[in-house]
């Protein structure tokens, strides 16, 4: 039986943009290999209301389990928990819980409450709240939609919140073979290999250093000893 799969939708213009550079899908592919959660998808969309929405339910139709991450905070710009709501056709507003939250952590700060605060406070109706021990202002989940801050220590913690409430499959294994040749002389044999172990992954990834060509082939998989034997069969061809 295959593994569950995700996508994730990554939301701002500061990523399109190149001002930020996304830490958080290389953080939540190793999370979910490691539960045996295939990612599958990872999408990138401006600050557009209706390219989030759209995004969002192509991916919440496509994919058992849906990531998200930006969006959710105090300034205008922070539009993803209108748009998800949008999304599923429900309303928004302050909610009570998520404002207590922020009303406590605000006190005890000494700061105030003030409007732009509250938008953090703004959930849709019938979502649950995603518990943020860094900064206390929730993210929360709708459907299969898991909608996360994009600030990284923020976004890990809760993705730490979120997961052990998914339904995980097998654990996907990896090993990995530097072989000092080009591609176009391991495609072939590389080819043949993939071939006889149709339920593994096997991947080619060139790099070049001192002038000289090679790949890293990584093999992954569920399955230890099917993956034991395919790295047996590339190291004799190629170590």
């Amino acid at each position: 039986m295959p593994n569950p799969t995700a996508a994730m939708l990554v939301i701002g213009d500061e990523i399109l943009s190149g001002r930020t550079r996304d830490a958080n899908m290389h953080h939540l592919a190793g999370e979910l290999s490691r539960v045996g959660i295939t990612l599958s998808e990872v999408r990138v969309v401006s600050d557009d209301a209706p390219a989030i929405v759209a995004a969002v339910q192509a991916l919440s139709a496509g994919f058992d389990t849906v990531i998200t991450s930006g969006g959710i905070g105090p300034t205008h710009d922070d539009i993803t928990a209108d748009c998800i709501a949008k999304a599923f056709g429900v309303s928004i507003d302050v909610r009570d819980d998520a404002r207590a939250l922020l009303a406590a952590h605000y006190e005890r700060q000494g700061t105030t409450l003030n409007e732009a605060r509250l938008r953090m406070a703004r959930i849709p109706d019938t979502a649950t709240l995603i518990d943020n021990p860094v900064s206390v202002a929730p993210g929360f989940t709708l459907g299969n939609v898991h909608v996360m801050a994009g600030v990284p220590a923020v976004f890990q913690a809760m993705v730490a919140t979120v997961l052990p409430t998914l339904t995980g499959g097998q654990p996907l294994l990896s090993e990995t073979l530097r072989v000092d040749r080009g591609e176009g002389d391991i495609a072939g044999p590389l080819a043949d290999v993939a071939a006889r172990f149709p339920d593994l992954s096997l991947g080619s990834y060139p790099f070049q250093k001192d002038g000289k060509f090679g790949s890293n082939l990584v093999v992954r998989g569920p399955d230890a000893t099917m993956l034991d034997r395919a790295m047996a069969e590339l190291k004799a061809l190629f170590a």
